[in-house]
């Protein structure tokens, strides 16, 4: 193996993740082709060398400085053959995918059905690759999420309201379960459980009634809309309450210490791999032990376990 390519996704953490890919594989001896674009440039061709000064100074920007697109055109048999053309031409010899479960996803068929040799590092603000303890992004997406809802904290006491915040997760309540706890906040909606706005309101009347004056409730946003919540909450207790969506905020930021280490941990670790001949699995970190896992194991659907957290923040409150 003399040449392999680097595809991104985008979240916090991802310019550290190439850094540590390229200056690992220049250690290893091996060229760095950087796709730019995701899945679009490599069916595209839309690519780059890189090398260690080319990589330099990016450690602590977010965001993805190979940027990063949607495709669709690569959920098609057309799209896949062009992908490949375009590894063949340029005589890339192995694949790294960071990214998420749709990237991973991609990679597993790359190497799979095409027999194209594929490591994924598995990347997403919401920590749900299956079988892996920690994804990068995870953790600066909850800090990020977590400094403005500590902001928001200080009006809701102040102003004596209520305050419904929406944080990111279309299907996995890991952000919003994580920074209710963190943040101190009253109630958390998530998609892995059943929620009663009739008896979340019930809690807000029977808790003002003994003094209490401001609330925070954190709405992951697969499960339901502040908005939605917010009107709810006023239509059952009458009391002001006001919605924030944070949106894309938490997917950018400077990455924290702990998603800059993981990056490099992760990236090192698909270089060395990848040249030693594994195809076809995720980088995976289990009781903070690097190893590899089949990507269509990481692929799947991943069982999260709240109830113990939710208890306790109903405990805590």
């Amino acid at each position: 193996m003399k040449r392999i390519g680097l595809v991104t996704r985008d979240c916090a953490g991802m310019n550290a993740v190439i850094r540590s890919v390229v200056r690992s594989a220049c250690d290893e001896g091996l060229e760095v082709i950087g796709i730019r674009r995701g899945y679009e440039g490599l069916i595209d061709g839309d690519i780059e060398i890189m090398n260690h000064r080319s990589v330099s100074g990016i450690i602590n920007l977010g965001g993805t400085i190979l940027k990063t697109a949607r495709s669709k055109r690569f959920k098609t048999k057309a799209g896949i053959l062009k992908a490949i053309k375009t590894i063949k031409q340029n005589k890339i010899d192995g694949l790294i995918v960071a990214g998420g479960n749709g990237s991973l996803t991609g990679a597993h068929i790359l190497a799979s059905n095409y027999s194209i040799p594929v490591i994924g590092i598995p990347s997403t603000i919401d920590n749900d690759v299956n079988g892996v303890d920690m994804t990068i992004g995870a953790d600066t997406a909850i800090n990020v999420a977590l400094d403005a809802i500590d902001k928001i904290r200080d009006t809701a006491t102040s102003l004596e309201r209520i305050f419904v915040v929406e944080v990111m997760g279309r299907d996995c309540g890991y952000i919003a379960l994580r920074v209710a706890l963190a943040g101190g906040c009253e109630e958390v909606i998530l998609p892995e459980k059943h929620f009663n706005i009739k008896k979340i309101s019930n809690e807000i009347i029977e808790a003002n009634l003994r003094g209490k004056i401001s609330w925070i409730i954190i709405v992951a946003e697969g499960k339901a809309k502040a908005m939605d919540i917010s009107d709810g909450i006023f239509q059952n207790t009458g009391l002001e309450t006001r919605t924030v969506v944070l949106g894309h905020i938490q997917r950018g930021g400077r990455p924290t210490a702990y998603d800059r280490i993981l990056a490099a941990r992760y990236s090192n670790y698909a270089v060395k791999i990848l040249k030693n001949g594994e195809s076809d699995k995720c980088i995976a970190l289990n009781n903070d032990k690097l190893t590899s896992i089949p990507l269509a194991f990481a692929t799947q659907r991943k069982d999260s376990e709240v109830n113990d957290y939710y208890k306790l923040i109903k405990i805590l409150t």
